[in-house]
């Protein structure tokens, strides 16, 4: 893994820290909001339903649902979008580069799960194993961004990469586990405009309308075959021609474009809708719960373990080393970190379950345990100098 980070990674990296303490302070607003006088309206506000219906299609949907199957298919599509830069001309190119935080990521999805599932073991939640497998790029670099030059900046290209991988892996779990009762005609369709997408790229055609007209018609057949429709969003991105890389191919064209949007209007608003959380006592009775304690324990716990074990592991076989300049201290601060789930957790959790109590409950968790793990990953590196000789 390359010490230096690459311009486009430091473009990156700075517009997710102001996007990360943005979520932050976007939570705690919706928390405030959701637990006060305005209450009622508030929530009431995010379940309001609009739509139309097409055929014998009906698009009525709530706000949260707008937002959470519409906007963040634009998330996704930015993510793919970046998942393909680093794999083409970025931090994981060459492949040599992205065996350790591949390695990382693996680790860091797997243990967790595992945790979860052990946990949830013969019951009704046993569903929610893919909760506690992510990581949330813009919270971790934001406390990265509090943490200062304690932080190495290969742990930062390291951690970054992670996040990314851990996102396609979330994706493809969300594509094979949660989806509901499939509806064979229309996920053809849609698969079909993916094909026709494809052979776009491979003519060459970079024009932007013809990909943007077939991915929103892509997205409503792929909506309406119980596959989660942002899978739409990844889809598009890989067959947008990548062109030479350099500012000017339309794929960095478009990422760039999309990057203010999406960090700034569509996250805040996933974020706003879905903490929108009133604290009720069956809600606090459910994090007693084991679907709250594997959260808890996924993301605080199976994170750092799984992805310290995963490149301990390669590094004890000699199949990769560790960058100059880096402890396993700082790969443990790096996996503590990783355990700030929330984007797609919380995502994960509308997928996962259908009750409130445990919806609710689950959200909860999540934001105590991103919490705790921000804590931590921050505290471990502003205390190293008292561990690490620097």
């Amino acid at each position: 893994m390359a010490n230096s980070p690459t311009p486009y990674f430091k473009e990156f990296t700075s517009s997710e820290k102001t996007a990360g303490i943005i979520l932050v302070c976007c939570a705690g607003i919706s928390l405030i909001l959701s637990n006060s006088l305005l209450s009622e309206s508030y929530i009431h506000f995010w379940h309001t339903t609009f739509g139309f219906s097409f055929l014998n299609f009906d698009m009525h949907l709530s706000m949260e649902h707008w937002i959470n199957d519409g906007l963040m298919t634009i998330f996704f599509l930015m993510v793919g979008l970046e998942i393909e830069r680093e794999l083409y001309n970025g931090e994981l190119n060459p492949l040599k580069n992205a065996v350790l935080p591949i390695a990382g990521a693996i680790g860091g999805m797997a243990i967790p799960a595992l945790v979860f599932i052990l946990i949830n073991y013969n019951t009704s939640t046993i569903n929610g194993f893919g909760i506690p497998m992510g990581t949330d790029i813009a919270f971790a670099l934001a406390v990265i961004a509090l943490a200062g030059n304690r932080v190495p900046a290969s742990i930062k290209i390291i951690l970054t990469a992670i996040a990314i991988i851990d996102d396609l892996g979330s994706i493809l779990i969300i594509a094979f586990f949660y989806g509901s009762h499939i509806n064979l005609i229309c996920l053809s369709i849609a698969l079909g405009i993916f094909a026709i997408l494809i052979l776009l790229n491979w003519l060459k055609v970079y024009s932007f309308l013809p990909y943007i007209v077939l991915g929103i018609i892509m997205w409503f057949f792929m909506l309406q075959s119980g596959i989660h429709p942002t899978i739409s969003g990844v889809l598009l991105a890989f067959t947008y021609p990548f062109g030479d890389g350099s500012n000017k191919s339309p794929s960095i064209k478009l990422q760039h474009a999309l990057h203010l949007p999406v960090a700034y209007i569509i996250l805040p608003l996933f974020t706003l809708a879905n903490t929108a959380i009133s604290v009720k006592p069956e809600f606090i009775t459910e994090l007693n719960a084991p679907h709250s304690i594997g959260i808890l324990v996924g993301l605080i716990i199976g994170k750092p373990l799984g992805i310290m074990f995963s490149i301990f592991t390669l590094i004890k076989l000699k199949i990769v080393t560790l960058p100059a300049g880096i402890t396993a201290y700082d790969v443990l601060g790096m996996g503590c970190i990783a355990g700030i789930g929330f984007t797609m957790s919380i995502f994960i959790t509308q997928l996962a379950f259908s009750e409130q109590p445990i919806i609710q409950s689950s959200k909860m968790m999540i934001l105590i345990a991103s919490c705790a793990a921000a804590i931590i990953g921050y505290s471990l590196f502003k205390i190293k100098h008292k561990f690490i000789k620097e």
